[in-house]
């Protein structure tokens, strides 16, 4: 008996023509819709690894593998490739907003080893294969700050950053340590807007218009978008406003805002809000950020599947 958060059989037709296949070099993959039904009860419920109800195989088999998903891109694939089928439906409205939002790490992200990880392609313990036929430094290593940890009042934080368009749907996730600004990290989430084609074509990375709060409110952020002809709505902070009058006419004018376009902002918070309605991501508990990455792409690519 399936559970109420298990793929349904139209989501699993979508997402099986997209999955990896067996290389011919180990065994055979265990089934894939069960693992991922498997990886889906973890994300939403928070459950252990091992505590995985025993319909879904071996936990460290659906464990394993999206580990292996994680680190080489797979979640990220399935996730544009969602992306681009709605792109081509006429789904995406491309007037985006951008904002963070910060998670509390579990007191079990501790203890991770200090050298970063290796994925090595070959024989792996449950029997499955890699598509990586060399050994890959993973991201993460050297203590907290090298797995996206950051120090607070309230113990270690992580925070994601991320992307959003209409009905709530995110369009690209970046992980950093709590303390880390939003302003700081505007350009890496709109350098990671990637939409491939269905058909011919570049993939689509620039949108029409995107919005955000104060905290985004700078120059380097709006010479970005000026440089890439993007439309924004992002307010201007009171003191950034009062030096501009005090310099006169070298301040110069004002930066153009849309009230109107941006009374929209509240997708990327309702989106934050629907990322978090998955307790792996409203608490941390994955010790490698790459593995985290990986379980908040797991939940921005089931809000995709369900709208």
């Amino acid at each position: 008996m399936g559970s109420r958060g298990d793929l349904t059989d139209g989501q699993w037709e979508r997402l099986r023509p997209l999955l990896p296949v067996g290389n011919g070099r180990c065994g055979r993959w265990r089934d894939h819709r069960q693992v991922i039904n498997g990886i889906l009860c973890r994300t939403r419920t928070g459950v252990p690894w091992r505590d995985l109800p025993g319909r879904y195989g071996s936990w460290k088999t659906v464990h394993e593998r999206h580990r292996r998903w994680s680190a080489d891109g797979t979640w990220e694939r399935l996730l544009q490739r969602v992306q681009a089928e709605a792109d081509a439906a006429g789904g995406i409205d491309w007037d985006i907003s951008v904002d963070s939002t910060s998670i509390r790490a579990h007191h079990h992200v501790a203890g991770a080893r200090h050298a970063p990880p290796v994925l090595k392609g070959g024989r792996a313990r449950d029997q499955e294969c890699s598509d990586v036929d060399r050994a890959v430094q993973l991201p993460g290593g050297g203590g907290a700050a090298g797995e996206a940890l950051g120090r607070s009042r309230g113990g270690h934080t992580t925070k994601i950053h991320l992307s959003a368009k209409g009905y709530c749907r995110v369009l690209s996730l970046v992980v950093t340590p709590g303390q880390r600004a939003d302003c700081t990290q505007f350009e890496p989430v709109m350098d990671k807007i990637r939409v491939p084609r269905m058909t011919t074509g570049r993939p689509r990375t620039t949108p029409d218009s995107v919005s955000a709060d104060k905290a985004y409110s700078n120059r380097r952020t709006r010479r970005y978008l000026r440089r890439r002809a993007i439309r924004h709505a992002i307010p201007e902070k009171a003191d950034q406003a009062a030096n501009r009058r005090k310099r006169g006419s070298a301040g110069g004018r004002p930066p153009g805002f849309d009230k109107e376009r941006y009374k929209k902002r509240n997708v990327v918070e309702r989106a934050i809000n629907k990322l978090k309605n998955y307790r792996t991501v409203a608490t941390r508990y994955d010790k490698r950020v790459y593995v985290f990455l990986g379980t908040v792409t797991v939940a921005a690519l089931i809000i995709w599947l369900r709208s």
